[in-house]
């Protein structure tokens, strides 16, 4: 990876899969240029919602939130590509779906704050320790024959 090259975890929420959206969301990242190198549909342990929301731990709506995420298969992803962080929370949109612009995956398709659709990462740092929970055992490293058609060098 280049220095300005990153990954990020974006993951699909329930409420997302149960709706059919694993697809349309995926395009939106492929259709920017970024290059998916690790996706596993996954039913994750209480244990493991809890250490991915250790952040929230002390917030009222933790315990529906972790209750929630273990309510059906969460689609998880690591994306990869410049500025990949920053980038993907842009096309996710703002936390609150009513904030979030036309034309975002959140904007698009949500209304409610606690059906939000996706989770991504929201810096550099936060990414590789999502990373590292989600896939323990790496990602897929390899070229894609786009890359110089999507970015300079």
């Amino acid at each position: 990876m280049s220095s300005t090259t990153e990954q990020t975890f974006i993951a699909i929420k329930p409420d997302g899969v149960q709706r059919g959206l694993i697809a349309p969301i995926i395009s939106r990242f492929e259709n920017r240029g970024f290059k998916l190198v690790a996706i596993n549909l996954v039913m994750p342990s209480k244990d493991h919602l809890e250490t991915h929301y250790a952040d929230l731990k002390s917030k009222p709506f933790f315990p529906g939130l972790v209750k929630y995420m273990s309510s059906g298969p969460i689609c998880a992803m690591v994306w990869e590509g410049r500025d990949a962080v920053k980038t993907g929370r842009t096309l996710l949109g703002a936390t609150n779906p009513l904030a979030s612009a036309p034309g975002t995956i959140r904007g698009d398709y949500a209304l409610d704050v606690g059906r939000n659709v996706c989770h991504g990462s929201d810096s550099v740092e936060n990414a590789k320790k999502e990373i590292k929970l989600w896939f323990p055992n790496g990602t897929t490293a390899w070229n894609s024959v786009q890359h110089n058609w999507v970015f300079e060098e």
